[in-house]
């Protein structure tokens, strides 16, 4: 093999590794958030076996909508005081003004970042994607609780306000509400207009 041969061949083995990696990337990362609960990431749980203790923090509730997404979105509580290790329920309203059905996917984010890994969600509206009809209004719960292990951690003991937001964005329809949604009758426009 040529000198150049050898070089081209490295390049082009450089070139698909980088791509490889960049593949990696996000589920590397994603995976790494959910166990470290670094950025805010919080963690999952069934709740079972956590004895809450005496001591108290601030729940603080954030709602947003990403631009074009037409829904009006806020928390029904804007805060709580919770026992850490007590399970929690609060509830987020969602209301869709248009004439259409819309879709929408919630992504979320915890501050301060070192208590991402310590809140817990039981049951959550962002596990899946919500469809609102027309005009419709929902509530849509959030059950969490704050680990215990947060007061053993030299950077979450010192936390007394935890602030969980979410922000929507819209998504396609699911292929059946699509197609619903394409068979409504149009109205008829009288003759003359």
């Amino acid at each position: 093999m040529t000198p150049n041969a050898r070089v081209a061949l490295s390049a082009v083995g450089l070139v698909a590794f980088m791509g490889a990696m960049s593949f990696a990337a996000v589920p590397f990362y994603d995976w790494f958030c959910r166990v470290t609960g670094f950025g805010g990431t919080t963690s999952v749980s069934d709740g079972t076996g956590i004895e809450p203790t005496d001591q108290t923090v601030i729940v603080r509730f954030e709602a947003f909508t990403e631009r074009g997404m037409p829904w009006q979105f806020r928390p029904v509580q804007r805060s709580m005081t919770v026992r850490i290790g007590e399970t929690n329920l609060a509830f987020y309203e969602a209301h869709n003004p248009t004439d259409r059905p819309v879709a929408g996917q919630a992504s979320f984010n915890v501050v301060p970042y070192a208590a991402g890994g310590y809140f817990s969600k039981i049951q959550c509206f962002c596990f899946t994607e919500q469809v609102l009809q027309p005009g419709e209004t929902v509530q849509m719960p959030v059950s969490f609780y704050v680990d215990p292990a947060i007061l053993d951690d030299p950077d979450g003991r010192g936390v007394r306000e935890i602030t969980l937001g979410y922000t929507f964005y819209e998504i396609d329809l699911p292929p059946e509400q699509a197609q619903a949604a394409l068979a409504r009758p149009v109205a008829e426009v009288p003759e003359g207009l």
